[in-house]
């Protein structure tokens, strides 16, 4: 039976390895020696940022090169750069969204919105305006999620309310319209209309069976969304159409570790980064297409 139950789950794996668009062979390691990286963001200079599991933050200004900035204690989640190039990470153990200054200097941005207790603050994103959306994940063993948004003025408010499936990463469409969500309990990606007063309108299922637990999430310039999934070790590109197709996959889990969040980056912008929270790097791959640009980077 073990035989069997072996021979099975390679042949499977022999298949999904035919059917991704970039081998895991064209990943290399951009950085090494980190404490469990969960996620990265790159400053308006084009530095790499990243965050450690005992609070460490990380400053990589190039290949190799790993400063730590200073240590915010708790457990670093998302990090996102404001329009003013400010870093405001999410803090697991903490509860809170921490602002961090480029000399190391933090303090805290917020714990609550509008009368709700953050409870696990996951991930956050900024739009042209100064709003700040963050996913509040909720329990791991239900679904107790939301999604807060607050505005340029620091005054918070729940955007999406639910309860919501583990809501993880986030990523803004072009015209800022639309607020993506991925959902790791329900393997999906949520699309979300953003009103002009800034409410939540219209939900949709975006993308489906992106297997397992979609974590982290990026645009590129054409609006492919990419997915990267902590569960399985890979990384999905869906098509404005919605067409979703496996964009790498690792089958030993080593340079693909855990996949949580993913940016793009380097001199042409059209470089994917991954952070690897299995392990203790970020790797990066060239992909020839750039980036959707974030609110730090339009300037």
């Amino acid at each position: 039976m073990a035989v069997c139950w072996h021979n099975c789950q390679s042949s499977k794996a022999s298949h999904i390895e035919g059917n991704v668009e970039i081998p895991v062979d064209q990943f290399e390691t951009y950085a090494d020696s980190l404490d469990h990286p969960e996620d990265l963001a790159f400053d308006s200079e084009g530095v790499l940022w990243a965050g450690g599991e005992l609070g460490q933050v990380y400053r990589i200004p190039e290949r190799g090169q790993v400063e730590t900035v200073t240590n915010v204690g708790g457990f670093c989640l998302g990090l996102a750069f404001s329009a003013a190039d400010e870093l405001y990470i999410c803090n697991a153990k903490l509860a809170c969204v921490i602002k961090v200054q480029k000399n190391g200097k933090s303090k805290l941005f917020a714990d609550s919105a509008q009368g709700h207790k953050l409870k696990l603050p996951n991930y956050g994103v900024f739009d042209s305006s100064g709003n700040l959306f963050v996913s509040d994940s909720g329990d791991w063993t239900k679904s107790s999620g939301c999604i807060v948004r607050f505005d340029s003025r620091g005054q918070g408010k729940v955007f999406l309310d639910g309860p919501q499936p583990f809501p993880n990463g986030l990523a803004l469409s072009a015209d800022e319209r639309f607020l993506f969500v991925a959902q790791s309990h329900t393997d999906e990606v949520l699309q979300v209309e953003i009103r002009k007063d800034g409410s939540a309108g219209d939900r949709q299922v975006y993308a489906a069976g992106l297997e397992r637990v979609p974590d982290g999430l990026a645009f590129d310039v054409a609006g492919n969304l990419y997915v990267s999934c902590y569960a399985s070790d890979n990384i999905y590109r869906v098509s404005p159409e919605r067409e979703v197709k496996l964009l790498a996959y690792d089958r030993a889990g080593t340079t693909l570790a855990r996949p949580t969040n993913i940016a793009f980056g380097g001199l042409e912008g059209d470089e994917l980064y991954v952070a690897n929270l299995g392990r203790w790097h970020i790797s990066r791959a060239k992909l020839g297409i750039k980036g959707q640009l974030l609110a730090n980077q339009r300037k």
